[in-house]
């Protein structure tokens, strides 16, 4: 009987990692899916798929101190008055790393994304799956800069952040 017992644990606890291996797979298209569909919605300047990317109370953080928009208030006015005349940004992702929580109702990621006018940044995130549908509740986009140049980036920093101090008082 306790070799029946054991060979019936053993069997569910294959049959549960099939289960989760097949489950983190599904959650991973599914997150790469609404990543890319982001991205694509920017650069047609669809407003009403990039805003359905986020959750209701999704915040993008962009390259700029000031930049910290959240929904609704003032990501879909940004993104509203951007897409009005039917021009976005367009961003495509060319390295994305994907992690789950334990429930796999939460993932977070980080991606590398190219544009052709600005070059390389770095997108970092947070989606939560509500109900089988995941939504961007956070997203975070860096500028990259190669080590060898921010000696002269950290020197424009400083001196636009002290100027922009001395106009704001």
């Amino acid at each position: 009987m306790k070799k029946l017992s054991l060979v019936i644990i053993a069997i569910g606890l294959f049959c549960s990692l099939g289960t989760f291996a097949q489950t983190k797979v599904e959650a991973t298209q599914a997150v790469n899916q609404v990543l890319d569909g982001l991205h694509e919605a920017a650069s047609q300047a669809d407003l009403a798929e990039y805003l359905g990317s986020f959750t209701d109370t999704g915040i993008f953080m962009g390259t700029d101190d000031w930049e910290r928009w959240s929904r609704p208030e003032t990501l879909d006015k940004y993104v509203a008055e951007r897409f009005a005349g039917g021009t976005g940004w367009t961003y495509k992702s060319v390295e994305r790393n994907i992690n789950f929580s334990t429930e796999q109702n939460i993932a977070w990621f980080d991606e590398i994304t190219v544009s052709e006018k600005w070059g390389r940044f770095r997108g970092t995130g947070v989606l939560i799956n509500d109900n089988g549908n995941w939504k961007i509740a956070h997203y975070a986009m860096s500028v990259l800069v190669p080590n060898e140049a921010w000696e002269k980036v950290a020197e424009i920093n400083i001196k636009t952040f002290a100027d922009r101090a001395k106009n704001n008082r």
